[in-house]
């Protein structure tokens, strides 16, 4: 896509190179049953990407080989995938930590009303987009009465035990920002969020993280038809912190995407830029015992998007 020329330019972001793999983050493809405007994917109704069945056996074989810890499952709607069950009751049967990216709307779904239940007899944690507790807000990203429909999942989930202080079932939230802005604080916006939606719907959650929109894929054509696009880089670039270096989830995590092909973070994975130093990329077959540790991290300009700021990662500020 155009929005992903910018980046093929020279960066001046710092060099930086990985630490012990912990976390496999796959994507399991780019269906999905929303098209968010703040979405990096570009996930759909009507993709047709999805992961077969003999790509998630080789994933399954790699968190033996390499001795994964977490299993971060993302998409699309990671759901929709055929699979999805098959994979999370193998992982958990690992052992395995399991995290599910939901958009709380899939819950309710046809065909999928059982979800819910399936997610808390596994004992898998959810992460769940809410970009605001505002309904303008959120249906404005995300469409017509998808706030409704998020409220109704979490009443769902916090019925069957999620976010709750006496059960293990995690359910943390994600926040996004509108538009071409960094979030605001972490930690007071969670507060704001917590006694919202307790006062006004009951729900209750455990954290809230907010992500800094990356300038890439749906997220970067708004932001290239609004004239945007080299102004909120500059905002990013501006705005780097360089402690935030020492925890970007790249240095503990591999992306892998649709096809089993490996990245070293998700957005690399949607510019299609091959893991490292290498020139192209690579499967996830293709890849042996030897540690990852101390190997460089491929780095350009949409890097910044981590580094400003409190920064940001797929668990939040960091």
């Amino acid at each position: 896509m155009h929005d992903t020329l910018p980046y093929l330019e020279k960066t001046d972001f710092p060099a930086i190179k990985r630490n012990n793999l912990e976390v496999l983050q796959v994507n399991l493809g780019y269906l999905c049953n929303l098209s968010c405007t703040h979405c990096h994917v570009n996930a759909g109704p009507n993709r047709k990407e999805l992961m077969d069945k003999k790509t998630i056996d080789q994933i399954l074989s790699f968190i033996d080989t390499h001795k994964i810890q977490t299993l971060d499952l993302t998409g699309g709607a990671p759901e929709m995938n055929p699979h999805f069950k098959y994979l999370v009751c193998a992982a958990r049967n690992k052992g395995i930590k399991v995290i599910d990216r939901c958009n709380l709307t899939i819950l309710l779904e046809p065909g999928y009303q059982d979800l819910a239940e399936f997610l808390a007899e596994n004992q898998v944690e959810i992460v769940a987009s809410l970009p605001c507790y505002m309904e303008d807000n959120v249906d404005k990203q995300r469409g017509k009465g998808t706030f409704n429909a998020s409220i109704t999942a979490l009443q769902q989930l916090n019925n069957l035990g999620y976010g709750t202080a006496d059960t293990e079932l995690v359910l943390n939230l994600v926040f996004n920002p509108q538009g071409a802005t960094l979030p605001p604080e972490q930690k007071a916006l969670e507060l704001s969020y917590k006694q919202h939606l307790k006062d006004q719907f009951g729900i209750v959650f455990n954290q809230l993280f907010a992500l800094t929109n990356l300038p890439i894929q749906r997220f970067g054509s708004v932001l290239i038809s609004k004239g945007e696009f080299n102004n909120y880089l500059q905002l990013l670039q501006d705005n780097f912190q360089q402690q935030n270096l020492n925890q970007v989830m790249c240095k503990n995590t591999l992306s892998i995407d649709w096809q089993g092909y490996v990245y070293d973070c998700d957005f690399n994975q949607m510019l299609a830029l091959p893991l490292g130093s290498n020139k192209h990329k690579t499967h996830l077959t293709e890849m042996t015992r030897q540690s990852l540790a101390g190997q460089s991290i491929k780095t350009l300009q949409h890097c910044y998007g981590c580094t400003a700021g409190q920064g940001s990662s797929c668990g939040g500020a960091l």
